[in-house]
């Protein structure tokens, strides 16, 4: 499982910088449970049929608070409206593994977890902590998500979960008037990207900003790049460690890779300056209001726009994203994601999942911004702008031909701790991205050991 900083991480870190606390909360039901179609107050379509509830208590537990919090507070809500369930929500802290097995061990799990990878769902099925979508929550599933994110919710062949919310790993943010002054344009392949990198290098600005503190973020790099060169079915041998870290396949994405790390002058600050820079300073230096900036693009998930807009930039003005260049035949969706799972039986839990994947439950977020769906069955209307609704519609385009982050389908030892495994190995790297053969033996040795235990 992952680490504190792991669990933190994108979306987590960034949105908490618009956040207040996290206190448990309740939700009433009023009563109204609404499931009789057309629009309710507020605009929420009702697609998807919901039980009567009243008097049934429920409790939901995820990572998310401040201003996620609030968002996913308000799809509760609608679902109490609906159903006349009582919610009740209790943020889980950052290590979800602990807080949902001290639970167990007490005799009291919350009905419905929202878990952050892969991993944990299959942990918990394995122990048996978890119950299969009943036939309602499995027929919305299967009306509204491509396969591979029903696959991604599924263990040995049984569907237990829902990804109600992702997030698109596979943007690129850049400072317009940086690229309006050294005349540059979106690149939408890698030669181009490392063309546009050197024509703003040569207009006097670093064109990139490298958040290297973080390993993660260097995971990110390198899994879009392996994807669009490698392609998804080399990505998911990897993924699984059924291909050795020396494979050539390794070897062709950290040379192309390392012609950005070791490019005279493309790093802001420098490969030891991108070494010290941690993900949020990576983004707010590419967008410091009314100074010069440091760089001028970075590279991160959708969840970059938080930061962004704390740096004072308007996204749409100041700041726009274009999608990770090509490298190989098609351009990298690179996902995570949230999925619903019950772990107890009963009416209410099942509903909530059913509605989770619902477009309904999809609407209500999307309208409040930070929040992405792959709820092909969304209105992309329901996104409150026109960056969100591109991002949103990368997703889905890709239909089965996205992948999820990498390192968090590894054991956590080598894909998601600080200081060992791949963000250790690849942080050597950007320091040394000559070193590819040296770095493929590190990450191999660090892989097997964590596989095997």
């Amino acid at each position: 499982m992952r680490t504190s900083l792991r669990s933190v991480r994108g979306a987590r870190s960034a949105l908490a910088l618009l956040a207040a606390g996290a206190l448990a909360l309740s939700v009433a039901g009023c009563g109204d449970s609404g499931s009789d179609g057309g629009a309710p107050p507020g605009g929420i379509r009702h697609t998807v049929q919901l039980p009567k509830l009243s008097g049934q208590k429920l409790k939901v537990t995820a990572v998310w608070t401040g201003a996620e919090q609030k968002g996913f507070t308000k799809v509760l809500e609608e679902f109490s409206r609906r159903t006349g369930a009582e919610v009740a929500y209790v943020p889980s802290g950052d290590d979800m593994s602990a807080f949902v097995g001290s639970k167990i061990a007490g005799g009291d799990p919350p009905d419905v977890a929202m878990l952050q990878q892969p991993g944990a769902l299959r942990e918990f099925a394995q122990k048996g902590w978890l119950k299969p979508l009943g036939s309602e929550a499995s027929a919305e599933l299967d009306k509204n998500f491509t396969k591979g994110w029903q696959d991604l919710g599924s263990y040995e062949g049984k569907h237990y979960g829902v990804y109600f919310k992702v997030s698109n790993k596979s943007l690129v943010w850049y400072n317009t008037k940086v690229f309006e002054g050294a005349g540059a344009k979106e690149p939408k392949t890698w030669p181009e990207f490392l063309s546009t990198a050197q024509l703003i290098a040569d207009y006097g600005i670093p064109p990139v900003s490298v958040g290297g503190a973080d390993g993660w973020t260097l995971t990110d790099w390198f899994e879009n790049v392996y994807l669009s060169q490698a392609g998804p079915e080399k990505y998911d041998l990897l993924a699984q460690h059924r291909i050795p870290w020396t494979d050539p396949s390794v070897k062709d994405a950290l040379t192309v890779l390392g012609r950005l790390f070791g490019g005279k002058g493309l790093l802001a600050d420098g490969n030891d300056g991108a070494l010290q820079t941690q993900f949020p300073t990576s983004v707010t230096q590419t967008f410091t209001g009314g100074e010069e900036p440091k760089a001028a693009m970075v590279f991160e998930g959708d969840f970059a726009a938080a930061n962004v807009i704390g740096a004072g930039a308007r996204i749409g003005k100041e700041a726009k994203v274009f999608p990770f260049p090509a490298v190989g035949a098609k351009a990298p969706v690179v996902t995570g994601g949230d999925v619903g799972v019950a772990l107890k039986d009963g009416p209410a839990a099942q509903a909530l999942l059913t509605f989770l994947a619902s477009a309904d439950a999809a609407q209500v977020w999307a309208g409040q911004g930070g929040f992405l769906s792959a709820n092909k069955n969304l209105d992309l209307a329901a996104y409150p702008d026109d960056t969100l609704r591109s991002i949103a519609r990368a997703v889905i385009a890709a239909g089965d031909g996205f992948r999820f982050d990498m390192s968090d389908l590894a054991p956590a030892s080598f894909g998601g701790k600080p200081g060992q495994g791949e963000w250790k190995d690849l942080q050597d790297f950007l320091k040394d991205p000559g070193d590819v053969a040296g770095t493929q033996r590190k990450l191999e040795s660090d892989a097997a050991k964590a596989f095997k235990s």
